[in-house]
């Protein structure tokens, strides 16, 4: 029977949303390995929208779910939809909308708060005893879903995993092309473009990252 992965995307583009380079390599692994993948993202606002040709913050509102679906190929739904009883794992991309619209954590750091939805739909998976993969920042917001104590990495950034110890993560370093895999709590992580200079760089650990969530999917909780 194949596995069903949720992956919840934060927008369309690195600076403002779903790094999309992590999010297609996510959703290209998980098919090579046979998995049935459904993608969910918040209906809300997007904090801010950035031009990524030239950089700076346009007078423009997009919507998180609205965008989402253009890496999703329309084939997306509201996070409200995520039933945790429907899948064996969930998976979160990284890019600024993970610190921006899925949290405020670009904004208050350690003082952060989760999206609720974004915050509901993940702690029912650690509930229910199931995976989780973070990717590139949204270990982040690991201590803030699993409480103190759980292991995850952002690579080697020292001032955001300061922020990640102050709100009781344990931070370890880790190459771009490897994970940290929290096995008590059924967590794998992985630097991505925290550290990586290529799209194979990030595809290395992507990789990993996915085949470590579809066998810890195995493993009873």
């Amino acid at each position: 029977m194949k596995q069903k992965v949720a992956v919840i995307l934060s927008g369309c583009g690195v600076y403002d949303g779903a790094e999309i380079h992590e999010s297609v390599l996510t959703l290209l692994r998980l098919d090579q390995r046979g998995a049935q993948v459904q993608c969910f993202a918040p209906n809300i606002p997007q904090m801010h929208v950035i031009d990524h040709y030239r950089g700076d913050e346009m007078d423009q509102q997009r919507n998180v779910l609205e965008e989402s679906a253009r890496i999703a190929r329309g084939n997306i739904k509201d996070l409200h939809e995520l039933h945790v009883a429907d899948f064996d794992a969930v998976i979160l991309p990284g890019g600024f909308g993970v610190a921006k619209n899925l949290s405020d954590f670009a904004l208050l750091g350690a003082r952060c708060t989760v999206q609720p939805d974004v915050l509901a739909a993940t702690q029912a998976f650690v509930k229910a005893g199931k995976p989780v993969g973070l990717i590139c920042i949204a270990p982040a917001l690991a201590a803030k879903i699993f409480g103190a104590g759980v292991t995850c990495t952002i690579g080697t950034d020292h001032e955001t995993a300061q922020a990640m110890t102050a709100m009781g993560a344990v931070h370890a370093e880790c190459a771009v092309d490897d994970i940290v895999i929290d096995t008590q709590h059924k967590l794998v992580t992985t630097p991505a473009y925290m550290l990586a200079q290529s799209i194979s760089q990030a595809a290395a650990g992507i990789n990993k990252l996915v085949d470590a969530v579809l066998e810890l999917s195995h493993t009873p909780g």
